[in-house]
């Protein structure tokens, strides 16, 4: 019998590449569910394709459409609209598998019933981490949920630790976890550069194809400051235990050291393909439709400690890591508002970092002690950091 997949985000970078892996390897999966905000173009064609139970938008508007469109090609594919249907299909009978791929605050709360569900998780939404770490962590135990990272890092650290490992507690005779970045575009420009950088650059990533907001945290490394927040609660580890490296090539995707001095890498090629494989199949494997590495033709591994003057995301992210709590979840909604408004051309790229730093001294933190509490300081987040972003925006120019 076929395995049952939904994927939320199925228009995205993560949700599409999802997808290839699922039709290379159809004869053992099924797409019973796709999710996505309200790409209806694209979601079209992936329901002609792939024939879903269901679909979903998030926008009413977008889904009546899709709706539409589906009826036109005679599809028997059922339509839901927002995003309390969205959670509502991630815990449907017939998944076993959801691919958690829409990104930000948003992609929250389909994470969490696809948790409560008991459903292999396969988390690509970082996010639900970051701001509800242990809502998560608590729903996946009551669920009884196999959650398996797909951030390229996180799984190359999943892969390298005992099979007994459960996410969320701490493995046995693990010292330190090293997580890579590759720096971005912006490696090796000054910092005078860097205050500058358009959107255009930022999001001209040398060797991952992925949306904009996440290739911006990567050109700022606020992305590998969130993947350090994710990387704490996902393998309970304190954060003083975990350390970033810079690697431009992008081949040693993580690497764990253990107690007795042994480190393990994961190593492959830059493709998100091998980690969304590697999560669908575990504990087999199965073809991804990758390239092979070839560390012959790669020639050099290089590894660089972060320049935290240049890149003060990745300390603001640390900062709030070691507080914990909710200050994790306003770190996450007030970068969310600043890259937003970096993209739209409302900041320049050197001021991301200065609203998160004033916002993350105002905020009040706390325990996460519910969904209710995470939402009214991610809300509380977000409004401090739009009239942040107001105040800056009408004492400068920002650069086209």
């Amino acid at each position: 019998m076929s395995i049952g997949v939904a994927v939320l985000g199925s228009t995205g970078s993560v949700g599409c590449s999802t997808l290839e892996v699922l039709w290379l390897n159809r004869e053992r999966f099924r797409v019973a569910v796709l999710a996505a905000r309200s790409n209806v173009e694209l979601l079209l064609a992936q329901c002609l394709r792939f024939a879903p139970e269901w679909a979903a938008l998030e926008s009413p508007e977008a889904a009546r459409e899709l709706q539409r469109l589906l009826r036109a090609e005679a599809s028997r594919t059922r339509v839901a609209a927002g995003a309390a249907a969205i959670a509502q299909l991630a815990a449907e009978a017939s998944v076993d598998h959801v691919m958690a791929a829409i990104s930000g605050a948003a992609g929250l709360a389909s994470t969490l019933a696809a948790a409560a569900a008991g459903k292999r998780l396969l988390l690509a939404n970082k996010e639900s981490a970051v701001m509800a770490g242990a809502l998560l962590m608590s729903a996946v135990r009551a669920g009884g949920s196999e959650l398996i990272p797909i951030d390229s890092e996180h799984n190359a650290i999943f892969q390298c630790l005992p099979a007994s490992f459960r996410p969320g507690e701490r493995p046995a005779g693990v010292r330190r976890l090293l997580l890579t970045a590759s720096g971005g575009p912006f490696l090796d420009w000054s910092a005078e550069a860097l205050a500058q950088a358009t959107p255009a650059q930022a999001c001209a990533h040398p060797r991952w194809n992925m949306g904009r907001k996440i290739s911006v945290d990567s050109a700022s490394l606020m992305n590998k400051g969130l993947e350090l927040i994710e990387a704490s609660v996902l393998f309970g580890m304190p954060v003083e235990q975990i350390e970033v490296l810079v690697h431009p090539q992008s081949i040693v995707h993580s690497l764990v050291e253990y107690v007795d001095g042994s480190v393990l890498a994961q190593l492959s090629a830059p493709d998100m393909r091998t980690p969304i494989a590697q999560a669908l199949a575990t504990p087999q494997r199965m073809p991804a439709g990758v390239e092979f590495l070839d560390l012959v033709r790669a020639g050099r591994l290089d590894f660089l400690a972060p320049d935290p003057e240049r890149f003060p995301c990745l300390r603001h992210a640390r900062e709030a890591a070691r507080l914990g709590g909710l200050y994790c979840t306003s770190l996450n909604a007030v970068d969310e508002i600043a890259v937003q408004a970096f993209l739209d051309k409302r900041l320049n790229f050197g001021d991301i970092p200065a609203v998160i730093e004033t916002v993350m001294a105002r905020v009040q933190g706390g325990a996460m002690t519910g969904l209710e509490a995470v939402l009214a300081a991610d809300g509380e987040a977000r409004r401090l950091a739009s009239e942040v972003v107001a105040r800056r925006t009408a004492g400068q120019s920002v650069r086209a």
